[in-house]
């Protein structure tokens, strides 16, 4: 199909140029398309025995490597779920002990405002008394 889609091309260009000129831009068209051809990994040709080792020797490193990559990328997630899940059962422990330590001052609080309603009613007690004793 490149092949022809290459003769259309020269054929377009014919109309413009020498005969000489055009079959040699012909020629260069088509042995790019063979260069693009032995280049690309999707080659009709045969190659040697020793290109072909060089290729699936190059096709299992492309293997391996994604194979190592795949690994890494779940290593990666399972290190990733770990750490979120001690990042929050940490973050849990100190939001709890927060909590508890302001129940524990809320009661402080509750406490001291009971000892001071205490005090204020002995307080009173005592102010009552006082103007009964300064008014006989």
């Amino acid at each position: 199909m490149s092949a022809q889609k290459g003769s259309m091309d020269s054929g377009a260009s014919r109309k413009r140029m020498k005969p000489g000129v055009q079959e040699k831009i012909g020629d260069e068209a088509e042995s790019q398309i063979v260069l693009v051809q032995e280049e690309g990994f999707e080659t009709n040709q045969v190659g040697s025995e020793e290109m072909e080792l060089n290729i699936s020797l190059v096709l299992e490193k492309i293997e391996n490597f994604t194979q190592r990559v795949s690994e890494l990328l779940e290593s990666g997630k399972t290190m990733l779920k770990e750490l979120c899940n001690e990042f929050e059962e940490k973050l849990i422990m100190i939001h709890k002990e927060q909590v508890e330590k302001w129940q524990e001052e809320i009661k402080e609080l509750r406490a001291l405002d009971a000892s001071n309603e205490e005090a204020n009613a002995l307080l009173q007690n005592a102010r009552y008394v006082l103007q009964l004793t300064r008014n006989d």
